[in-house]
């Protein structure tokens, strides 16, 4: 199968053909450090996460980056409001991004680049725009000179005399054009500084993205990803930087994530209008918040709300009982040791086999993780069927169990389903455990349904759940 990938720039899918053989270079646009991490943050990085372990699967070696821009307008303010370092703040915000990622199963990034760590890359980069006649320095201050750029507004399809409508020159500017950008600015007093050609002053936002990701990927990046909100300035401002001083193309794919939005704005710090990823992680775990944002295709925007965040728990739980349920009976000794096992089971082998294609020709269509979580449930549903009518054709059969799971292994290793791996059946339970589920029972044939729920709490609070099945009640350890 054939991974094609959509591009933001020529606005098509597209065969994925790597700038060197068998190896890939992303580049993902990470937080700046102002605040906590919230949803629409998390989307991205999910996203980033789950296109890295594709690429990983089929066979390339994957170089990941995610910067932190780690010093800004907005960290400056918030560290002079609490009257503490910058760097505290940003050391703060990144330690909060951490624990976050880890709770979202997102694998850690190969480099995390932050913009205080690579002046001298950046002040580089500057230079050689700046010999180009493209950049220039006024009042402490360098900008970039659009009009100078004749590709600008190829990636958001913007003209230049159109935005020339809606710019304007801030207070305290001295640009010769007021599309001009910065690139540099002057140091004011009381803020962080570093030493340049032009004096004593900090990078501007767009810079910082495209100096660190040259570094370490080279002038022609693999894939830059984002979410759609960066296309304008940002991501077209990087792209005019970058290939003015190189010559060369940026970004061979530029891979833009949706939006969540609630009641129709996008999250986003500036308007207040979010959901942090702390609030929602103290209602929901992490493997499920994770499960609900490669629900859909990461370049759907989509509306955020808990009702969703219930179906995903829901739907994550049904896949995590069936992987249980196979690990169980595996464990039970049973199975045909047979060649080809039984007609029930070699259905549910020829049933995976297509599934898996499926799945995969769902990912390799633009890492469809919405399509390609349809084809898991519909593998679910099968044997979930299979099971009720003919339990020997799973129970009694080691070929059909181990197939299925190895084909739900292949499903977590690509989407990073369970933080903790695959799920396996519950070990020994306590005698603590046992007993009280034991008394429970009692209490229910006995009709005592408050003693019975208090001996139900009782088990939960010990990290067990009980499954009140037909045959009888089934203990297992708490997920969440």
């Amino acid at each position: 199968m054939t991974l094609k990938v959509y591009d933001t720039l020529r606005r098509k899918k597209e065969e994925f053909r790597p700038v060197n053989e068998g190896r890939v270079g992303i580049y993902f646009c990470g937080m700046t450090v102002q605040d906590k991490p919230h949803m629409g943050h998390m989307l991205a990085f999910v996203a980033g996460d789950m296109i890295r372990r594709y690429l990983k699967f089929k066979g390339y070696e994957v170089t990941y980056l995610q910067n932190f821009t780690d010093v800004d307008d907005k960290i400056i303010a918030r560290a002079v409001e609490e009257g503490i370092d910058f760097h505290e703040v940003a050391e703060r915000n990144i330690g909060e991004y951490f624990k976050y990622e880890k709770e979202l199963n997102i694998t850690p990034a190969d480099i995390y680049p932050r913009a205080t760590e690579h002046i001298g890359d950046i002040i580089s980069l500057i230079r050689s725009l700046e010999e180009k006649g493209l950049a220039y320095g006024s009042g402490g201050d360098v900008y970039f000179r659009v009009r100078g750029c004749p590709f600008y507004g190829k990636l958001s399809g913007r003209r230049v005399d159109e935005l020339q409508s809606g710019a304007r020159i801030e207070v305290g500017e001295t640009k010769e054009d007021p599309l001009d950008f910065t690139l540099w600015k002057g140091a004011k007093e009381g803020e962080p500084a570093w030493d340049s050609p032009w004096g004593r002053g900090r990078p501007g936002w767009h810079i910082e993205c495209s100096a660190m990701s040259m570094k370490y990927l080279g002038e022609t990046l693999d894939m830059h990803g984002g979410g759609l909100d960066l296309v304008f300035p940002h991501h077209e401002n990087e792209i005019a930087q970058s290939e003015s001083a190189t010559g060369r193309p940026y970004v061979r794919y530029w891979m833009h994530n949706g939006l969540l939005n609630l009641q129709g704005e996008k999250m986003s710090k500036s308007t207040g209008h979010f959901f942090s990823i702390e609030d929602i992680c103290r209602e929901f775990p992490g493997d499920v918040v994770r499960f609900y944002l490669l629900s859909t295709h990461f370049r759907s925007t989509t509306e955020f709300g808990r009702e969703r965040l219930k179906e995903a728990k829901a739907g994550l739980e049904r896949i995590r009982n069936l992987c249980e349920y196979l690990d169980e009976a595996g464990r039970g000794g049973g199975g045909s040791a047979a060649a080809g096992g039984t007609e029930g089971g070699r259905k549910l082998i020829d049933t995976a086999a297509q599934v898996k294609n499926d799945f995969l020709a769902a990912m390799d269509d633009d890492f469809n993780s919405g399509e390609a979580i349809g084809h898991i449930f519909r593998l679910v549903r099968e044997v979930n069927r299979v099971k009720s009518e003919d339990p020997a054709a799973v129970e009694g059969d080691e070929s059909a169990r181990n197939a299925l799971l190895s084909l739900f292994g292949i499903f977590d290793e690509i989407l990073g389903l369970f933080r903790d791996g695959l799920p396996r059946a519950s070990g020994s339970v306590p005698p603590e455990v046992a007993e009280l589920a034991a008394q429970r029972e009692e209490a229910r044939r006995s009709r005592d349904w408050a003693s019975a729920d208090r001996l139900r709490a009782r088990v939960l609070e010990l990290g067990w759940v009980i499954e009140d099945r037909p045959e009888g009640p089934r203990l297992k350890i708490r997920n969440s």
